[in-house]
């Protein structure tokens, strides 16, 4: 049954609707012809609960790459572990500042309406320190990711989970071993406790998480090996789709790898992104990168004339998970 879509199909006709609409539609077309698609996740939306649309849509083969902030990587396991301990305020736009700091001071970390208890990163962190430090041993470097996932393989720690995996879209990558760039990385809480953990010498150096630019070396990789291009794994396919919620680092850090390697490394067979939507609240003014139309991309060498282009101007907590459902549909008919 094709509920979502139906009612998007027969409703969603005009303006940010339409664009939804057909944004979701041009998804299915871009899976249907063979291509890939890398989702990109700004803001809270791991606290937002996206992952229990994403997660499904990692495991069902719909996305093949997500780029994220730290914030996104870390709060997804955070609501793993510590789901029943979340507090929501629901007249969150009447909170004073006194009572702002009294949620400080109950260890009640607040994300709009949602607050994330100060004990799930201190769980958290525990963990982490101990393999930073076995890494830092043994010479292992990872990407931040990984080290997530080598967490959340340790059964020791499944009976601490509050909701089902299949809730969490960081476990659904993990399972299917898709990669994950989270670029600023050291811009999250997880990100600070490392920074912090080395600076008191409770663990010695700064190597064992491997750096930004090797992520994006990591990209490049991945990109010309699924890009469609007569060379690549997925040769005749379209170029890879490029999904954006929300914009800042986590937009523009993967959007980057086609100038990369067309500018930087001079591959005149390297083809745009095959697919491009953004969902947003963000203006278009002023320089800022969030609001920038798709067309402005084309002067960075990052889409093309033809490429299918969409930005929808809304809430990303209520869009997002519409195409998602539209999509899911859709492929399960087919």
């Amino acid at each position: 049954m094709a509920a979502i879509r139906d009612f998007m199909e027969r409703y969603y006709l005009h303006f940010n609707a339409r664009e939804t609409t057909h944004a979701a539609r041009a998804w299915c077309d871009h899976l249907a012809a063979g291509g890939k698609m890398m989702v990109t996740l700004a803001g809270a939306m791991s606290t937002a609960k996206l992952g229990q649309l994403l997660g499904p849509m990692i495991r069902d083969g719909q996305v093949h790459a997500v780029t994220c902030t730290g914030a996104n990587l870390e709060e997804d396991v955070f609501n793993l572990l510590a789901y029943d301990d979340y507090e929501i305020i629901d007249d969150w736009r009447a909170l004073r500042a006194e009572d702002d700091k009294a949620l400080f001071e109950r260890g009640m970390n607040r994300v709009t309406d949602t607050c994330i208890p100060e004990t799930v990163m201190r769980h958290l962190e525990e963990r982490l320190l101990a393999k930073w430090s076995e890494a830092c041993a043994s010479g292992t470097r990872l990407f931040p990711n990984e080290f997530l996932w080598s967490i959340l393989r340790d059964e020791s720690l499944h009976e601490h989970f509050q909701i089902p995996t299949s809730n969490s879209w960081l476990y659904a990558a993990m399972e299917a071993d898709i990669p994950v760039y989270t670029p600023g990385w050291e811009d999250s809480t997880t990100g600070n406790m490392f920074a912090a953990a080395v600076f008191r010498d409770a663990i010695p150096h700064h190597q064992c998480v491997k750096s930004g630019t090797e992520q994006m070396e990591s990209l490049m990789h991945w990109y010309l090996a699924n890009c469609g291009h007569p060379d690549s794994d997925n040769a005749g396919a379209p170029s890879v789709g490029f999904f954006q919620i929300g914009g800042g680092i986590a937009g523009d850090f993967p959007i980057c790898a086609v100038p990369t390697l067309v500018q930087d490394l001079k591959r005149d067979d390297v083809p745009f992104w095959g697919y491009f939507c953004q969902i947003g609240d963000a203006p278009t003014s002023y320089g800022g990168y969030s609001g920038a139309v798709p067309n402005e991309k084309i002067t960075w060498g990052k889409l093309d004339v033809d490429t299918p282009k969409f930005m929808i101007q809304s809430d990303a907590s209520i869009v997002a998970p519409l195409v998602f459902q539209y999509v899911m549909e859709t492929r399960a008919d087919a």
